[in-house]
């Protein structure tokens, strides 16, 4: 198996700006298939490759597995004559493959629809056990990330980097503008201390326990006192107590400091931030 990492051209050349638009939220399925195809088909001739093989069912996406969605997908992908679907071929006018007999098309299947009962009932066939639960989306489907990153790209610009700071945590928009995101549990905490990004210190409370957290850099005085109070918050910390938040630059250690605050009465003071 290899892996690609196209994170980079995606950013720039599909994620802002799709020629077949979003779905519900911020997805664009079509031209992201496309994009995937075009990558693949680029390395047939590497791998000495006839042709590409997808997964794909009609009719079980609304947005990018419509009959006429995979049209648009297949011109997109610069490659159209050569891409296969084995599990709704019988439904799909005949490939390039198919028609000069490299495959066997009565040997390919005519799966409709959104269930997955022929799929499972194939993967035990073939005892085929360990794969993921079906029906996940990607993370451009669901309304909160999608939320999350509308309030970044309207104060910043997303870069590779920035990706995985958008998978996790609870996010605040401070008043002046400066990004907070505190971890929610432990899984939060771990990927929160394992995100490497130039834009954000890792803050923490020194004399209490509390989540890990990224803040960003150039912030304010008052979004740093916000902060502050913030994290104090989300900690297991007492009223009336003053407690010392730690901002680390991992790139830059003259630029750590320590701020000293308090917890909030209510976390009902904090609601107004969340993304």
């Amino acid at each position: 198996m290899r892996i690609l990492d196209l994170r980079e051209p995606y950013l720039k050349e599909v994620l802002f700006n799709p020629k077949y638009g979003y779905g519900k939220n911020f997805n664009p399925c079509i031209d992201c298939h496309g994009f995937m195809f075009r990558f693949t088909g680029d390395l047939l001739k590497e791998y000495n490759a006839d042709f590409m093989i997808s997964g794909e069912v009609l009719g079980q996406r609304p947005m990018s597995q419509r009959k006429d969605a995979m049209g648009s997908v297949q011109k997109l992908s610069n490659h159209e004559e050569l891409i296969v679907r084995p599990l709704s071929a019988k439904l799909m006018p005949p490939s390039k493959p198919e028609l000069e007999g490299w495959i066997d098309r009565e040997k390919l299947l005519n799966i409709n629809g959104r269930s997955r009962h022929i799929q499972l009932e194939l993967a035990k066939e073939i005892g085929l056990k360990d794969f993921d639960t079906p029906g996940g989306g990607c993370l451009l489907t669901e309304i909160q990330f999608s939320e999350k990153l509308r309030d970044f790209i309207k104060y910043d610009r997303l870069d590779v980097e920035d990706i995985d700071t958008l998978k996790a945590g609870r996010h605040l928009r401070l008043p002046k503008g400066a990004k907070l995101i505190v971890g929610r549990d432990k899984d939060d905490n771990e990927k929160l201390k394992n995100t490497n990004s130039s834009k954000y210190y890792s803050a923490k409370i020194l004399d209490a326990t509390g989540p890990i957290c990224l803040f960003q850099k150039n912030a304010s005085q008052e979004d740093i006192d916000l902060a502050t109070s913030i994290i104090i918050t989300y900690g297991r910390t007492n009223l009336e107590q003053e407690y010392k938040v730690s901002f680390i630059d991992e790139e830059d250690e003259k630029n750590n400091f320590f701020t000293v605050g308090k917890k909030f009465e209510t976390k009902n003071i904090i609601k107004e931030y969340l993304i």
